[in-house]
């Protein structure tokens, strides 16, 4: 497959500090990037990089074939982007500022405004359109947001934790916006701090930590390297914990884990048979159990299994202001 977006050893600097430090990456056509690390990994600043917003200091990269820095106008007409934080004009309406972003992208007056209908339809937006953008709820800001980086059917769309300040229903219709948009041949780069996103939206996932890729590969890859599936047993009473880690030991189950204050043992599943044998054990113990089932690792499971460190704070150019660059 062709790709889309393709990074090798990209390099930022604030000062002394290296924010993203030698990252690699590439995006196939029609694909979804999933690019996960917890706050100060780098992964504002890798897509505000990728999105010509800053200037890298090191490595390369081509996006539609061109070269990010020496061709930065056709990168710019390539891609839209939406930010960490809602970005439109309060003083106008929602429609005011979808069809201000589509003429500055030079469509027809006409096209202009059948663009701006479809997209307050698609982010169930219609009913406020004529209300100023400074009254929208959080969400209806974010639904707004992200409609406009979509005015101008961008090759490359950047989504920067696009579902911030979003309730579920509201998610699920972005969730399906973006599936929408790949099906079509859209191409998606998109961070999140969320396994859920990435794994209902990406083709693949990036891990990053500290301004570096620490892991890569599918969403099952990346459970995998952390135990897959875990079962998770909530005991009746304090000393059943201690009774069940007893009989788990003796029935040589590796790598559980005890979590006493919550009297809950945790168990790697990796095969379905394993399960059903964890079941029968459960069964044959008679000892009382007040909860069972089953869990898939979060991104903060993954992440502290991978790196075994704590979380950084926040990237200090954490905050993009552009939903679309032009």
């Amino acid at each position: 497959m062709t790709a889309a977006v393709h990074v090798e050893g990209l390099v930022k600097e604030f000062g002394d500090r290296r924010v993203v430090d030698g990252v690699d990456l590439t995006i196939p056509e029609g694909t979804v990037l999933g690019l996960l690390g917890p706050n100060g990994a780098g992964k504002t600043t890798t897509v505000r990089m990728l999105a010509t917003l800053i200037r890298p200091d090191g490595g390369q990269a081509r996006i539609g074939g061109y070269d990010l820095v020496k061709q930065a106008n056709q990168v710019r007409r390539l891609i839209g982007l939406t930010g960490q934080y809602a970005s439109v004009d309060e003083g106008i309406s929602g429609r005011e500022n979808l069809y201000m972003i589509a003429r500055l992208l030079d469509l027809p007056r006409r096209r202009a405004r059948e663009r701006v209908d479809e997209l307050l339809e698609q982010f169930d937006l219609v009913d406020a359109a004529s209300r100023p953008a400074g009254k929208y709820s959080g969400g209806m800001r974010r639904r707004l947001d992200l409609a406009a980086s979509m005015v101008g059917d961008p090759a490359l769309l950047y989504l920067d934790e696009p579902t911030t300040g979003l309730d579920p229903r509201s998610r699920n219709n972005l969730w399906d916006s973006v599936r929408e948009l790949v099906a079509d041949g859209t191409t998606v780069l998109l961070t999140t701090q969320y396994m859920e996103e990435a794994e209902a939206l990406a083709d693949s996932i990036i891990v990053m930590d500290k301004g570096r890729v620490i892991a890569s590969g599918t969403s099952a890859e990346l459970r995998a390297r952390v135990g897959g599936q875990v079962l998770r047993i909530r005991t009746a009473r304090p000393e059943h914990l201690e009774q069940l880690a007893r009989r788990l030991t003796a029935m040589r189950v590796r790598n559980f884990r005890v979590d006493r204050e919550n009297r809950l043992v945790s168990v790697p599943i990796v095969t379905e048979a394993e399960l059903t044998g964890m079941i029968h054990l459960l069964a044959a113990s008679r000892l009382p159990i007040a909860g069972v089932d089953t869990h898939l690792p979060s991104l903060d499971e993954v992440f502290l299994t991978l790196t075994d460190k704590p979380r950084e704070p926040a990237d200090p150019d954490a905050t993009i202001v552009l939903q679309r660059v032009f």
